[in-house]
């Protein structure tokens, strides 16, 4: 299939898991991730409407980012070092992987320095896998209220990778339960946010969707297999 086409059906299943949800589709932003992707092709997904692009490796971000010059919402999704946190701070509008304090305190001073305010999700790992990165469900209140207190930093939401499975359904548990977290964190640290669920890839989306999500992150259903 095309990229259009890819676009296009992705759109589609977009609006039918919102009806299905009760949600309005329009509230629900796609984030392309654009690793290891072509800037030729990113530019064509550009053209077709694509406003976000997602990266997860600096250098490579570092590479696209001023050859695509223009009025793109970048998010950087992927693991941070705390040394190369500078590189990208005044870059990207937001940072999904907020996952331990040491970058909270990275990303805090690097804003401080740039003048800005940064804003990050913090990255659960509600699941428990040993292969992800991410705070527990537990930790997360005592790291999103210190959090919040720095400066420079605005944590406002939460993102999470659900495992791998066969049938999206067996990952329902963890969307919900992020959901949930992302209301409990926000009627128990006052004055933070929690507008924003980064939640679904390819394989999930559309249950992620439907459990609370407001920010996808889809790769390989736009672009395909990987370069």
């Amino acid at each position: 299939m095309s990229l259009k086409e890819n676009l296009d059906r992705i759109r589609e299943r977009i609006i039918a898991a919102s009806l299905r949800a009760g949600r309005d589709p329009a509230e629900i932003k796609l984030v392309a991730v654009s690793k290891t992707i072509p800037v030729e092709v990113i530019k064509e997904a550009l053209t077709l409407g694509v406003t976000s692009l997602g990266e997860n490796r600096v250098q490579e971000f570092l590479i696209k980012q001023p050859v695509l010059d223009r009025d793109i919402e970048w998010h950087f999704i992927g693991h941070l070092q705390t040394n190369k946190v500078k590189k990208i701070i005044d870059k990207v509008s937001l940072i999904h992987s907020l996952d331990r304090w040491p970058l909270a305190e990275a990303i805090s001073r690097a804003a401080c320095e740039a003048g800005i305010v940064a804003r990050a999700l913090i990255q659960v790992n509600v699941a428990g896998e040993a292969t992800k990165y991410g705070l527990s469900p537990a930790e997360a209140e005592d790291f999103a209220r210190d959090a919040a207190a720095l400066p420079g930093l605005e944590p406002c939401g939460l993102m999470t990778i659900a495992p791998e499975c066969d049938d999206p359904e067996d990952t329902r548990y963890v969307f919900r339960q992020t959901a949930d977290l992302a209301r409990a964190l926000k009627k128990s640290v006052q004055g933070i946010k929690m507008d924003i669920l980064s939640m679904g890839m390819t394989g999930d989306f559309e249950v992620a969707l439907e459990e609370g999500s407001n920010v996808l992150r889809l790769g390989t259903a736009l672009f395909g297999r990987r370069y």
